[in-house]
């Protein structure tokens, strides 16, 4: 049986650092939305550390046309209010949470499946990784 690797149309990280994303040999330092979904280009995202999260940064992205949103909340993990899962569940939407680091690796296996995925990532600065 002849194996070749996976193949994706959709944007992949190829990089990552305290501070900073690359998604396509393009370097971002603010928060970012990556998405496998082809009407959804890779896009920055207003909160920029998980204290500015708010339920309406995540709600429209349960309602995308994703299977799956991964929210990476910064250098460590962090839950988000139990109440903003609702709009999730109403779209049968799955949302996964973990540290940044881990949704940028989770995002590229299962966009390289062929999966809907979202990965809304927030890239905390140094200095709000000290805070921390």
């Amino acid at each position: 049986m002849k194996l070749q690797p996976d193949k994706s149309n959709a944007p992949m990280v190829r990089a990552y650092g305290s501070g900073w994303i690359e998604v396509d040999h393009n370097k971002h330092i603010q928060s970012v939305l990556i998405s496998s979904l082809a009407d959804m280009p890779t896009r920055d995202w207003a909160p920029q550390q998980f204290e500015d999260l708010q339920a309406l940064h995540l709600s429209p992205l349960a309602a995308s046309g994703a299977e799956l949103v991964i929210l990476g909340t910064g250098a460590r993990l962090r839950f988000t209010p139990p109440a903003w899962l609702s709009a999730f569940a109403e779209h049968r939407v799955g949302l996964e949470i973990m540290d940044t680091a881990a949704a940028c690796r989770t995002y590229n296996i299962l966009a390289s499946e062929g999966r809907k995925v979202i990965a809304a990532l927030l890239i905390e600065s140094d200095s709000t990784n000290s805070a921390d």
